[in-house]
């Protein structure tokens, strides 16, 4: 080991804390294992805490207030469990078909059913199909809450079978369920198989599995934590279960790729440090830095979806913030421990001789060649890459936006089946009307005048164009029903015209209308989205690009990183578009699609891979900003920063994409859509743009890379997250203003 000035004494918060962990090892070690106990024994019974499937509606919108005042005039009227009864040969009219749905339905308890509703006990059409051979029975469950109304499922699907007939069960509840097992099976699945292929990828870019398993060691921490912070977080607020598979996938992903960085960076400062007190600090002054503006910066991306009102944005918001601290925490603290406890013995059990080799030299190399070979010629790279990130994303320019429902299972599931054939064979959207209530300013019945002005209300809303029918169903005090029949389906831009007509028809003198649905509700929730969206992206953009001038003291190179994102996530938008929303791939991938997306899901999407993105522009800045502190040369920097870093970006892009990969193969098309996406996006980012674009746009932009005026120079090296080594960024000569190169 080679004697470094720079580590006779701490120079800075970092290796001060590098040298408290090496000191503290024993101690840090024995409350990590406390933690993972906890996490094992309590984290994990998140999965019994978690909400159900649901929470993209729109709280506050007139779709959700409509809902909420129905259910107080007429109580619950929800289709908790929707049971198709069909046959071959009989039709309704037999008096076997109809014995075998009556009796099955009498029999079910009233202490676990509160109502239902067929078209034997009403008499309506509505629930006959087209062919006269299949129709349904609507039930209402008891319980006040989810849990409730599960139970209550739970105890009678079994006896919901009608004898001689072909009975397929359906709605909320049993929607819910299929989703919630699913999500938990596709979690189970991910971790059982991803953690030894894992290892075993780690095992060939570390060639030791002593220093293999350290990431994972990080990785199962943040996962177990993960579970930890959201098992807290139902104490307090509801946690959607689609959180599970999002806090999941950056749990082991981040901390696979923080223990990557570090573990690579410690076994660099092996061979430069006297002593491995010096090498963990060392590490922590360094990769520890870039590994904390990492983390604050996704963390930062993700408490972004706090914005928005819809619970499955907010719980995941929640949960993603708690799992990139764990995450976090756990590199800066339980990875420099472990490091200080094995010392050189990090490359013990290896697989190849080579292990114990000093890294190359950082001006020679495979990455460095790459860097330079882009640099000669950077406009010739980077263009045609801008062109085909801007073509991968063109299909996103049609996209068309849908709900969640019973289409995202698989095409064989019950659930599934049963809204399509209710959507298809039956006519005037009996499961999904668009619902429209009146309240008026006194009682409407014994009032001839409010009596007639509904009438006449009703009647006009049968005018719009698009509503088959016009139906007023139920009167109590001073609030009236109307349910609406249509010929598209509910999810279809068709039918939010429709509903978007309906709302423009005037109500009657005296009263209020509120239009809801699932087709209101869909439309609500996209403007919803849109009207939190800008105000989402302005903070991403704005807190993105303050935490990487104080990480790197320039104006340029936090606008080229937002760039380059946007680049990345419109590719990653329009490859979804075209395999999910136009069907592409279906029968590859294992789907059907529906044509549509779910509005919630590229705002998802944004977060996570706008975050994860900027982890690898900060990892390779990180070592670009090192070499230019150190040389002053903008180019040799670039080649330098790659030459240390294109090794690990691209590796740790291979291991999370081993992570999503598994969740990709979820039977839940928009969690399948999730997973594609960011493993599109993480190719196509750890690629062409971090090893290509980036170097080649910098080399294009020579010194200005650096550039910040002369009062924010002075800020940033007084007040900026550095490492303090080298010199003074101050002192290295950057130009006042932005040159132009050529």
């Amino acid at each position: 080991m080679k004697k470094s000035p720079a580590m006779t004494k701490p120079r800075s918060l970092f290796e001060k804390w590098g040298h408290t962990a090496f000191r503290r090892r024993r101690l840090i070690l024995l409350i990590a294992a406390g933690v993972a106990v906890l996490g094992g024994l309590w984290g994990t019974t998140i999965f019994a805490k978690v909400q159900t499937a649901g929470g993209f509606d729109a709280p506050n919108s007139v779709s959700q207030h409509e809902a909420n005042l129905a259910t107080q005039a007429f109580g619950r009227n929800a289709g908790d469990v929707v049971v198709l009864y069909s046959s071959p040969h009989l039709t309704t009219a037999s008096p076997a078909f109809r014995s075998a749905v009556t009796s099955t339905l009498a029999a079910l308890p009233d202490r676990e059913v509160a109502a239902y509703a067929s078209y034997f006990s009403t008499g309506s059409r509505q629930f006959v199909s087209a062919s006269g051979h299949q129709t349904y029975a609507v039930i209402e469950l008891a319980g006040a809450t989810d849990t409730a109304r599960q139970d209550s499922y739970d105890a009678i699907k079994a006896q919901l079978g009608a004898p001689g007939l072909r009975s397929q069960v359906g709605g909320v509840v049993p929607t819910d369920e299929a989703i919630d097992t699913a999500t938990t099976a596709s979690i189970t699945r991910a971790e059982g198989l991803s953690f030894p292929i894992l290892l075993v990828l780690l095992l060939v870019i570390f060639g030791s599995l002593t220093a293999a398993s350290l990431p994972l060691a990080i990785g199962a921490l943040g996962i177990l934590g993960s579970f930890t912070a959201l098992r807290l977080l139902t104490l307090v607020t509801g946690v959607s279960v689609f959180s599970l598979n999002i806090t999941t996938i950056l749990g082991l992903g981040l901390g696979i790729d923080y223990g990557l960085f570090l573990v690579t960076r410690f076994r660099e400062e092996l061979h430069k440090q006297d002593t491995v007190e010096d090498a963990v600090a060392r590490t922590v002054a360094t990769a520890g830095r870039t590994v904390l503006v990492s983390g604050v910066t996704v963390a930062i991306v993700l408490a972004s979806l706090m914005l928005f009102p819809e619970t499955i944005l907010r719980s995941i918001g929640y949960g993603g913030v708690a799992t990139v601290l764990v995450d976090m925490l756990a590199a800066l603290t339980v990875l420099p421990a472990l490091l200080a406890v094995l010392g050189p013995k990090v490359n013990s059990l290896r697989i190849r001789r080579s292990v114990q080799r000093p890294p190359a030299a950082e001006n020679s190399g495979g990455w460095h060649r790459l860097a330079h070979g882009v640099m000669r010629r950077p406009l010739l790279y980077a263009v045609p890459i801008v062109v085909l990130l801007l073509g991968l994303g063109s299909p996103f320019l049609h996209v068309v936006w849908g709900g969640v429902d019973a289409t995202a299972l698989p095409a064989s599931a019950a659930p599934r089946l049963v809204t399509q054939a209710l959507n298809a064979d039956f006519p005037g959207n009996p499961t999904a009307p668009i619902e429209v209530l009146v309240q008026f300013s006194g009682p409407v019945s014994g009032s001839a005048a409010r009596t007639a002005s509904l009438a006449s209300y009703a009647s006009r809303l049968g005018h719009v164009p698009g509503v088959t029918a016009a139906q007023l169903t139920g009167v109590r005090g001073d609030v009236a029903r109307i349910d609406l029949g249509y010929a598209p389906g509910p999810y279809t831009p068709q039918a939010r015209a429709i509903a978007a007509n309906v709302r423009a028809v005037a109500a009657p003198d005296g009263a209020t209308a509120y239009t809801g649905g699932q087709t209101a509700a869909l439309a609500d929730e996209l403007s919803s989205i849109g009207q939190t969206l800008p105000w989402m992206a302005l903070a991403v953009v704005i807190a993105t690009f303050v935490l990487l001038f104080l990480a790197f003291g320039s104006l340029i190179l936090p606008l080229e990183a937002i760039v380059a994102n946007v680049l990345s996530l419109s590719a990653m938008y329009g490859v979804v578009t075209w395999i999910f929303g136009d069907g592409h791939l279906s029968g590859l991938l294992g789907f059907t699609s529906t044509g549509t997306i779910s509005p919630t899901i590229p705002v998802l999407m944004f977060a996570i891979m706008f975050g994860l993105s900027m982890d690898y522009e900060v990892f390779l800045l990180s070592r670009i900003r090192e070499g230019y502190d150190r040389t002053g040369d903008n180019t040799a920097a670039i080649a330098s920063g790659l030459q240390r870093t294109g090794g690990v970006i691209t590796s740790a892009a291979l291991l999370l994409i081993i992570v999503i990969g598994m969740f990709s193969l979820s039977s839940i098309t928009f969690i399948k859509l999730l997973g594609v996406g960011m493993i599109v996006a993480l190719v196509l980012d750890a690629t062409l743009v971090r090893l290509l674009l980036v170097p080649a746009t910098m080399r294009l932009l020579g010194d200005a890379n650096w550039w910040a005026p002369a009062p924010l120079r002075r800020f940033y090296s007084r007040y900026g997250i550095r490492e303090d080594d080298g010199p003074d960024p101050a002192a290295v000569a950057e130009p006042e203003t932005v040159p132009a190169q050529t």
